[in-house]
């Protein structure tokens, strides 16, 4: 079976191609690609956005206080650093609080390692994630125009 795969077509001007990671995170994985399906990340904005850090998205309300309509998941942290172009869920203080929000990491953001659940790695279009407006939130966030995934 071939590598299923989440890709992001972004303002910013490509696609940004993320390898899915199953074998780290099944449920993870399974809440994004069930909402790229529907259609829920297509023109939702990148609200954070750190140089050197990473780029985070996922919230339809743009403001990183939002989430999906579905219960939230349980972690499921691995020994997968976080390193750049990882891409690993958001969440609230409680580790079992992830919804819909991700981040891509900009470079290693290791200090992140066993408490955020890694789901997912870029493996082509990178520089549109380095590409995305700046800031906390961006003054023009670059958003996602759609997310398909591959099977």
């Amino acid at each position: 079976m071939a590598d299923q795969t989440l890709t992001l077509s972004l303002d910013s001007g490509g696609d940004v191609v993320i390898k899915l990671r199953p074998d780290l995170a099944p449920g993870h994985v399974e809440r994004i690609t069930t909402l790229a399906k529907d259609g829920f990340y297509d023109g939702v904005v990148f609200h954070r956005v750190i140089p050197g850090f990473m780029a985070q998205g996922g919230d339809p309300t743009g403001t990183g206080m939002g989430g999906s309509k579905l219960p939230d998941i349980k972690a499921e942290f691995s020994r997968e650093p976080h390193v750049r172009g990882v891409c690993s869920m958001a969440r609230a203080t409680n580790p079992n609080s992830a919804n819909s929000q991700f981040f891509i990491c900009f470079d290693d953001a290791t200090f992140l390692d066993g408490q955020y659940t890694v789901w997912g790695e870029v493996t082509s279009g990178m520089e549109h994630v380095d590409a995305l407006p700046k800031g906390e939130p961006p003054r023009t966030p670059g958003k996602i125009v759609k997310a398909t995934v591959s099977e």
